[in-house]
This record gives structure tokens, C-alpha cells and sequence, in this order.
């Protein structure tokens, strides 16, 4: 809104996914622990072992209900409002580690996995779902591995929490996994994006695109040790848009204020076809410079570029070898799917 791109009559605020919207996917008693504990602000003993409640991980906190459950809300609504074309943008969404009867990785909820359910619910077959956020989509791997209308395509950091989504997994066979190491940069993206996931999608001709855009996988980020810029995130959310008549852009996951304001609000400009200014407008700048990271080395004294710029430099670099025989592997599989 500070740079002029987003106007009253283009976001609607979220509807609260009501507990049996919620059990499309996930168990009633689960849903209902969820609420209980949002409510009593504590778990008993009994509950934290059987829903991974009020673990480190999933703690108890004030909106520990309404807020996933808020943001499942905008995935419902899209499979909606979807149903005759469109592109929609949630960047609160994309907890795409939740499962059925437990919490998981502080996703309470999985609002890809509702997002997909509630695009079938509105006819919709045939989804590619496309996740780039530093850590594997386990959640809406369980859920659809099994599912041939279904392509899932992730591209995360290896040996990384939750330590799964290895390359020789296939699912039914639409299943695509590209763990990758440490250092990952922007070539090594952009060789990704051009000759696997762009060619996958476009040859599983899909009647709807979901992109999780996880902000966690740029250099600034305390979760990952990838090494992408912004433009990485940007180029795949504009190659993915136009390819299927229906694209769902997801927030995902994103752990420094400032790259993920940056970045998501990028996302937008991308989907909207933007100027992106060399240097932000005052207004701009002062949200960022309005935002704190407590706790942080890098919060306690950030670059002046985080809150001057929206685009990052580029982060290019050589292709490793073993990000080339992924590929190829990968590549190969490929060719024997199509």
C-alpha cells in the first residue's frame, strides 16, 4: 500500500475457516484440541504427546486457533473464487508441513492441502503444486503423493528439517524432489526453474498452479544456509503465472522481517506488473525502518539496504556439481514420465 500497488478494491480480508471446513482434511478432535488449547492458553501432558501440542516446535500462543484457521480460510476461499480463473495471492498461507492429527513444524493447519480440496470441491482436477520454500512440503506430500492429478514439484535445502523429500521419492510417480545443498544460488535456481519445474508443469497441462513462495530460502534468513536473492523467488512466480488458468501464489515460510516484507511484497508487484523503484519511496521505507528483529545479531544492526531497496542483488554464481546430477537425474525422470 506504501508503494501505490495494492488499492482498496484488490484484497478482501479472510474469513475464519469454521471446524468443519477445517476437518476436510484434518481429524475433528485434532481441530477441537486446537481450539481448546487456543482457549485455555495450556495442554495437558496426554495432549502435547498426541497432537504435538505445545512442543517448541507448535508452542501454545494467544491465536494458536484463529490465526491458521484464518489463513486455511483464504485457502478455502480461493478454491471458490478460483472455480471460473483468476490469480490470487495469500501471504499468510503455505503451512505446508501440518498433518491430518498433529501439529507440525508451527503448522497447525494445511492450508495447501485445504487449498487443493476446496479447488476439487469446485470442480478442479488436475493441480500442480510447486514449493520453494527452504524446507520440504512433508504435509502435502502425505496427502497427495498417492494422487495422479496431482504434480508436486519442491525445491529445498538437504538434510534440513524435516529431513525428508529425497530425490529417489516419486510418490505415484508425480512426485519431484530437488534437495539442495548449502549455497544454492540464484544460476542454480534459474536451471531449476528452466529445466525442471517449468517443463513439468507445462507438460502435466494443469487446470490450476499453487506456488509456495517460502521467503526462508534467500541469503538473509537464520533457518537455511541457501544463498538466493529476491529475483530467484520473483523470476518462478512470473514464469508460473499465465500457464494454467487458475495460480494460487502462497506466503510459506520466512524468518527475517525485512527480506520476507521485502520479497513478498515483491511477489505482489511481480503479479501486478510493477515498476520495482531503484530506491523506495519515503512511505515505504518507513515500514521497514518501523520493523525490529529483537534477539538477532543481524536486527540489532541491519544493512541500510534492507530498508532502502525492495530487489536484492543478484546472487549468481557456478552451477556445483552435485546441483547437476540432481538435475539430470531429475531430468531423466522427466523424460521417462512424459
Amino acid at each position: 500500500m506504501a508503494l501505490g500497488w495494492l488499492t482498496p478494491d484488490e484484497w478482501v480480508r479472510s474469513p475464519r475457516a469454521r471446524p468443519k471446513a477445517l476437518s476436510a482434511w484434518h481429524s475433528p478432535d485434532y481441530v477441537a484440541a486446537v481450539m481448546k488449547a487456543e482457549e485455555e492458553g495450556s495442554v495437558s501432558d496426554e495432549v502435547r504427546r498426541r497432537y504435538n501440542l505445545g512442543t517448541h516446535a507448535n508452542p501454545v500462543f494467544a491465536e494458536m486457533y484463529r490465526r491458521p484457521a484464518t489463513a486455511a480460510g483464504a485457502a478455502i476461499w480461493a478454491g471458490e473464487n478460483l472455480k471460473d480463473g483468476g490469480v490470487l495471492y495469500s501471504p499468510a498461507g503455505g503451512t505446508h508441513h501440518g498433518m491430518p492429527d498433529h501439529a507440525n513444524g508451527f503448522c497447525y493447519f494445511n492450508d495447501p492441502v485445504l487449498a487443493i480440496l476446496s479447488m476439487r470441491e469446485y470442480g478442479v482436477q488436475r493441480i500442480a503444486y510447486v514449493d520453494i520454500d527452504a524446507h520440504h512440503p512433508d504435509g502435502v506430500e502425505h496427502a497427495f503423493a498417492t494422487d495422479p492429478d496431482v504434480l508436486m514439484i519442491s525445491v529445498h535445502e538437504e538434510r534440513r528439517w524435516p529431513f525428508k523429500g529425497h530425490l529417489e521419492d516419486r510418490g505415484v510417480g508425480n512426485v519431484f524432489n530437488l534437495p539442495v545443498p548449502r549455497g544454492f544460488n540464484d544460476a542454480e535456481m534459474r536451471a531449476a526453474r528452466e529445466d525442471i519445474i517449468l517443463p513439468l508443469v507445462q507438460a502435466f497441462r494443469p487446470e490450476a498452479i499453487i506456488l509456495q513462495c517460502g521467503a526462508d530460502a534467500v541469503t538473509e534468513d537464520p533457518l537455511s544456509r541457501l544463498a538466493l536473492s529476491n529475483n530467484a523467488h520473483w523470476a518462478i512466480v512470473e514464469a508460473l503465472n499465465g500457464m494454467a488458468p487458475r495460480y494460487l501464489v502462497l506466503g510459506g515460510g520466512g524468518y527475517n522481517p525485512w527480506s520476507v516484507g521485502r520479497l513478498w511484497t515483491g511477489v505482489w508487484g511481480t503479479l501486478t506488473k510493477q515498476k520495482f523503484p531503484e530506491r523506495l519511496p519515503p512511505l515505504a521505507e518507513a515500514v521497514l525502518r518501523d520493523l525490529s528483529w529483537p534477539g538477532r545479531a543481524a536486527g540489532r544492526n541491519p544493512p541500510e539496504h534492507w530498508f532502502t531497496t525492495i530487489c536484492d542483488l543478484p546472487r549468481e554464481g557456478q552451477i556445483k556439481p552435485e546441483v547437476r546430477e540432481r538435475l539430470d537425474a531429475l531430468g531423466a525422470r522427466m523424460t521417462a514420465w512424459l
